[in-house]
Order: C-alpha cells, then sequence, then structure tokens
C-alpha cells in the first residue's frame, strides 16, 4: 500500500485523537464542509428548479417559438399570419418539434353586473394541445375547439374568474371593439378555470374558439393569427430557432418565448447569477475551514513530522499524509451534508412546504430539480478544490527541523 496513504489512514482512524485539541478542530471541519454541501445543494437544486418551472410554464402556454405576421405590432390583435413561403408540413417533421398549433388574439372587455376586466381572447382551434394544457387547469374542464361552428365555451384565468366571481358554467359578456364601428357583444359560458401563476398571463389571457376571433377580426375561415411551436426540449430553443426560421415565410418572423417576455428572462438570469455568487462563497468558506484545520493539525503534530523526517519520509510523503489526512476528515461531512440537503430537497419536492407569491417570483411553491450529476459535482468539486489548495499551506512542513521539532513541546 502507498506509505502515505496508509499512514493517513493510522492517524486519521486513531483512538489517541480523542481527547486533544485535534477533536474539535476535525468536528469544525466537518461542520463546515456539511453546511458547505447543504447550502450548495440547495442553491443548485431550487436555482435550476425554479429556471426550469417558470420556463416550462411560460413555454407550455405560449409555446417555445411563436411565429406571427410581420406586419403585427404592439397590438393584442393579431395579424394574419401570411402562407406565402409557409411550410407547416416541414416544421412539424423537425425532430425537435413536438408540436404546432394555431392561433388568433383579440382584446376585449368582460363585463358583468358589478365590475368589468381586461382580457385577450386567445382563439385557439382543432391542433390545440388539451393535454398540454391541462396541467394548467383548477376546476371545470378543457371544451373541444374543432373550428366546426362558435363554440361559446371559454377558459378564464384563476384572477380573472375571481375579480369578476365567476365559477365554471356561469355565463359572461365579452366586448369588443374594432376601429370606426360598433363595439361587437359575445355572450360566453365559462368551462374551465386555469392557473399558470405567471402574472404576465393571468393578467390576460382567456382562451377561446378561434372562430370567434375570425369573425370579430372579420378574418376568412382558413386565416391564423400566428402559431405556437413545442419543441420536445425548451433547452434547445436557442439552437433550434434558425431552422425553424427556414419555413415560416419572408412576411413572417419567429419569435423565442423568452424574447417575448424579457421579464421573465431577466428573472432567470438573476438565478444564474445569485447561483454562482453563492457557490463561490461557499466554496471559499469550506476552502478556509479546511486550510485553517490543516494548518492546526500540521502545528499539533510537529513532533510527528520530525520522526518522519527522522525515519527518511521525505518532505512531499508528509505533505502527502497530511492532506490525505485532512481529506479523510471531510468525508463525513461530505456525506452528512449530502444526507440532509438530498432529505430537505426531498421533503420540498414532494410536500412543496415552502410557498412563494406568484405575483414576485412566478411560481407558487419553491421547485426543486434533483440531479444526480450537479449533487456528485458539487462533492467532487469541494474535494478537488480543497486538494489543490491545501498543496500551498502543507509546504510549511519543509521548513520543519527534525531536530528542532522532536525537541518540541
Amino acid at each position: 500500500m502507498n506509505f502515505p496513504v496508509f499512514f493517513s489512514k493510522k492517524i486519521a482512524f486513531s483512538k489517541d485523537n480523542k481527547n486533544n485539541l485535534s477533536k474539535v478542530i476535525v468536528y469544525i471541519g466537518r461542520i463546515s464542509v456539511a453546511l458547505g454541501i447543504i447550502v450548495s445543494l440547495i442553491t443548485v437544486a431550487t436555482g435550476l428548479g425554479s429556471k426550469k418551472a417558470i420556463e416550462n410554464r411560460i413555454s407550455n402556454f405560449s409555446g417555445d417559438i411563436t411565429v406571427k405576421s410581420t406586419r403585427s405590432n404592439n397590438s393584442y390583435n393579431s395579424s394574419v399570419l401570411d402562407k406565402k413561403g409557409l411550410n407547416l408540413k416541414a416544421l412539424k417533421s423537425l425532430d425537435e418539434v413536438a408540436g404546432v398549433q394555431s392561433y388568433a388574439t383579440v382584446s376585449g372587455i368582460l363585463r358583468t353586473e358589478k365590475n368589468f376586466s381586461g382580457v385577450i381572447l386567445k382563439g385557439v382551434g382543432k391542433d390545440f394541445d388539451k393535454e398540454r394544457f391541462q396541467s394548467f387547469m383548477v376546476a371545470g374542464s378543457i371544451p373541444n375547439y374543432n373550428e366546426d361552428g362558435y363554440n361559446n365555451e371559454i377558459i378564464l384565468s384563476e384572477k380573472t374568474a375571481n375579480d369578476l366571481d365567476l365559477k365554471p358554467k356561469d355565463s359572461i359578456v365579452a366586448i369588443f371593439s374594432k376601429e370606426d364601428q360598433q363595439p361587437i357583444y359575445r355572450k360566453f359560458v365559462v368551462s374551465g378555470i386555469y392557473k399558470t401563476d405567471i402574472k404576465l398571463v393571468d393578467d390576460l389571457y382567456m382562451i377561446g374558439d378561434i372562430n370567434h376571433v375570425r369573425k370579430i377580426q372579420g378574418l376568412q375561415p382558413e386565416d391564423i393569427g400566428g402559431m405556437d411551436i413545442f419543441l420536445k426540449d425548451n433547452a434547445n430553443m436557442t439552437r433550434e430557432y434558425p431552422e425553424i426560421e427556414k419555413y415560416i415565410g419572408y412576411k413572417n418572423y419567429a419569435e423565442r418565448v423568452i424574447d417575448r417576455y424579457p421579464q421573465i428572462l431577466d428573472w432567470i438570469n438573476i438565478f444564474n447569477q445569485n447561483i454562482s455568487l453563492i457557490i463561490t462563497i461557499m466554496l471559499l468558506v469550506v476552502v478556509i475551514n479546511i486550510v485553517m484545520v490543516l494548518l492546526i493539525l500540521i502545528i499539533e503534530r510537529t513532533n510527528s513530522i520530525g520522526l518522519l523526517k527522522t525515519f527518511g519520509a521525505t518532505n512531499g510523503q508528509i505533505r502527502a499524509i497530511f492532506i490525505n489526512y485532512t481529506l479523510m476528515i471531510m468525508v463525513p461531512g461530505l456525506i452528512i451534508g449530502n444526507v440532509v440537503g438530498v432529505g430537505l430537497l426531498l421533503i420540498q419536492k414532494y410536500f412543496g412546504i415552502i410557498k412563494l407569491d406568484p405575483k414576485n417570483y412566478f411560481i407558487s411553491t419553491v421547485p426543486v430539480d434533483l440531479n444526480p450529476v450537479h449533487i456528485i459535482s458539487i462533492s467532487l468539486g469541494i474535494l478537488i478544490t480543497s486538494a489543490i489548495v491545501m498543496i500551498i499551506p502543507s509546504y510549511l512542513i519543509s521548513k520543519i527541523s527534525p531536530v528542532k521539532s522532536i525537541k518540541y513541546d
């Protein structure tokens, strides 16, 4: 067996360490490592979990990439998508495309006897992905929008329903206005209520039949205002964006969901900054504590260092002994930190104990992304970084004289 490894195991697991200063130092080192692991795991798992949860929610509602007409402006009333050069078949056949659904929008006002609310009617048709939208439903059911006549059933956001005191099967009057024309009235029935927890969506959108939007906007039966394109993995959004642009036509443009909602992109970028900052701080804290442990252990075992040198051990071998010794001290801390950190994250993942205000955070509970790769990487990163950093202070061993160290008390 390698001498430094053998000797470091002997002193690491020796019973002689129980009643001296090293006992306290070892506990401090292990606690700092455990806390560093716990904080790092929670930061990474909740940070990445929040990013994914927000991206998935907005993507599942609006599509990862949206195709619109270049004639569209900041108005919520969508312009007709130009069909020249638009190759829908080629779009759907792309490997990363999970689905494409058409839509058209028009702004209006919902009115009851006591209150009113401004909304955007997002008209959808027979290609509406009901299964994907089901995850947002909190009450009622999703109607069948088969574009056969006019379906008067709508899906309201929970916020709008609460503001207007509406529930499934209630009726509501909507008012739509066009320039230089009389207001257009439509009576709808609330079929279901959804909630995305994303304020930018829940404050505005209601889902209805695309034929109503076509009628209000004066569009042709086959006209659409845009397309929502869903990818199999929204992490590939940027990579697939140029490929999708090839098949949408010259008079249409594609827009990524993160560009459509820049506020959400800014919020997601905050997670990246916070994760990096907290991991860096915790790594520094752990490394500083471990280096201090190493230095104190070297000072405490000055006599042993002198004896080892007298028996012919080289400075490099002794340095390896103490570095291995310190890393072995870290292992219980790593195990405890991982057990406690993963345990807390599992509790949050399955019970959602910690809640958030969706008005500020776009999500109602703290989501958790438990990735084994991240768990292993954090532990290995701390171990490897500590081992590298400890090389410099371990050179203190070369300054210790065998004659003086044996007399050291």
